[in-house]
């Protein structure tokens, strides 16, 4: 509607989108309407992240990333592009894109060669990235070359969201926040009061189908809960 036609129902404001936001609103919009996107829903048990975390500053988004660059060295194609020419671009490095909510919008700087990096300094370097994303201080360099992102909205709220996916990238995972749960414990076979925390995975479907974005999913969920890179 023409701005106009707000009037005869009383005041109002305009202002203009921020130069992040309106970037980001372009690419949103391209790829939302490009990409099939395809979203699948997993939850995962924190016990093990909580326990390996304690006595310590490292963030639990510093696990998940790292957690991912093990999946994606198992799952190729989520760490892959798609080409014009119907060709597929598998990439023997993996960056993760962390988005970052600012005032002016959503960043998404980069951490790089993930898998050569320890759980401590992911979590250093995401600090370092998130105050210079906050003081407008990130460089061109710290944007570029993700090959899968991640959306934590953990601090925030929500049982669950679906990420748009940020091309050229195939993939992008979504975070949301962790809550107290009453669940069965097979093994004691008693109920059992867990942190549970919902993800989701939002996939281009052209070239994932349904069953291997719940494998990989499947994967997350098992690592997150055993950790069991940390004793390797």
């Amino acid at each position: 509607p023409h701005e106009d036609d707000f009037s005869k129902f009383g005041s109002y404001q305009i202002e203009k989108l921020s130069k992040i936001r309106a970037l980001g609103a372009k690419n949103m919009s391209a790829s939302w309407t490009s990409i099939p996107h395809v979203t699948h829903f997993e939850e995962a048990e924190m016990t093990a992240i909580n326990e390996a975390r304690s006595n310590t500053k490292v963030s639990p988004l510093a696990f998940f990333i790292k957690i991912i660059s093990f999946a994606l060295e198992e799952h190729k194609i989520f760490n892959s592009s798609l080409l014009k020419n119907n060709e597929i671009l598998f990439k023997d490095y993996i960056n993760i894109g962390v988005a970052i909510d600012t005032p002016d919008g959503l960043v998404v700087p980069v951490i790089k060669d993930v898998v050569q990096k320890e759980v401590q300094e992911i979590s250093d370097e995401v600090l370092v990235l998130a105050e210079k994303a906050k003081t407008k201080k990130l460089r061109t360099s710290d944007l570029e070359g993700s090959t899968f992102t991640i959306s934590s909205l953990g601090k925030i709220g929500g049982t669950g969201f679906t990420p748009i996916i940020n091309p050229p990238e195939v993939a992008i995972l979504g975070v949301s926040k962790s809550r107290w749960e009453q669940v069965f414990d097979p093994k004691s076979k008693e109920p059992a009061l867990r942190y549970i925390m919902p993800f989701s995975l939002s996939y281009d479907h052209r070239i994932i189908d349904g069953a291997a974005g719940a494998r990989f999913t499947t994967e997350l969920k098992k690592t997150i809960e055993e950790l069991g890179f940390l004793s390797k």
